[in-house]
């Protein structure tokens, strides 16, 4: 990772703009259909969460503006990608777990395995600071129509919320929040990420895991 100026991109604009806001954070909601994902973590005995994880990741790594977030009053520059997941660890709390993201789903669902089960042991965060984090939050228990993240002022990483999957007579939906910084990604950006989101979701196939 390295600091860049923000003048010699794309976000210029929207750092002078965003930068010194007091509320910078933009959410967005979407309801995807996750048919696909909850059949194959039947079949293959595989955590939905995981799944969810890999696909958030493999969607962004698609858009050049989850390579760049602003970390105090700087544009970072990354070369990689990872996500965050919120482990329930041994003692009845909770603790954060980053994996890298990688294409190959086999390295990434043995990092998250592996990762999650040694901060839920452990009770010690796992964290990445030379990636851009997305962090999660699976509420998976719960029924809720949407959650907006809180803004710390301190953490400007894109953040996804969603509760538990819904039933239908024909498929399967998950709504989720999308936070994101507006000095990182405009609306079409984000609104873009979600829709590869639910495209990498459908073209899932089962060799891919």
């Amino acid at each position: 990772m390295k600091e860049i100026n923000p003048h010699d991109t794309t976000r210029s604009y929207a750092f002078e703009l965003w930068m010194k806001a007091p509320m910078p954070m933009v959410t967005f909601f979407k309801t995807l259909d996750v048919s696909r994902l909850v059949r194959f973590s039947r079949k293959k005995r595989l955590k939905f969460n995981m799944l969810m994880c890999w696909c958030i990741g493999k969607a962004a790594t698609q858009v050049k503006e989850f390579y760049t977030l602003p970390v105090g009053d700087r544009l970072i520059q990354y070369d990689s990608i990872a996500v965050n997941t919120i482990v329930a660890n041994k003692n009845g709390e909770v603790s954060s777990c980053d994996i890298l993201f990688s294409d190959d789903f086999a390295k990434f669902g043995a990092d998250y395995i592996r990762l999650t089960g040694q901060v839920a042991e452990t009770c010690d965060n796992h964290d990445l600071t030379d990636s851009m984090v997305i962090g999660t939050s699976a509420l998976a228990k719960f029924d809720i129509d949407g959650a907006v993240g809180m803004y710390s002022g301190i953490f400007n990483n894109p953040f996804m919320i969603w509760g538990k999957y819904r039933k239908h007579w024909f498929k399967t939906t998950l709504t989720v929040s999308f936070q994101f910084h507006h000095t990182q990604m405009d609306g079409a950006h984000a609104a873009h990420f979600l829709e590869l989101l639910q495209k990498e979701i459908m073209e899932l196939k089962i060799h891919d895991i």
